[in-house]
């Protein structure tokens, strides 16, 4: 018969390390690179969503105004972030029940 043991570990106090809340410093980096290579290539954003838009006819590539969307779209997600969805229930997530009254005036 084989027996196993469970040790309890008791929490401890954190010592050292990062703070709660202070970003990874890596990540920072990397994120900060990133604006970076945004930031100076920005003004060419136009130029390039146009050519995929309307083609460039010296280099045989046709135009597509829906693929220059998508791409727009996908740009654009990284400056205003899409917001998550959220439900809202009443008690035992059940439905919310709105009560309205009118009162008469005194």
């Amino acid at each position: 018969m084989i027996t196993m043991e469970t040790k309890v570990v008791k929490s401890r106090k954190k010592a050292g390390g990062r703070t709660s809340g202070t970003p990874n410093k890596t990540t920072q980096q990397a994120r900060e690179a990133i604006a970076l290579f945004v930031d100076g290539n920005a003004h060419r954003l136009a130029e390039w969503l146009d050519e995929v838009a309307n083609g460039i006819p010296e280099a045989d590539i046709k135009p597509n105004p829906a693929k220059a969307f998508e791409l727009f779209q996908s740009v654009v997600e990284y400056h205003v972030p899409k917001l998550a969805r959220t439900e809202i229930t009443g008690a035992d997530e059940g439905a919310i029940e709105m009560v309205v009254k009118w009162e008469s005036a005194k």
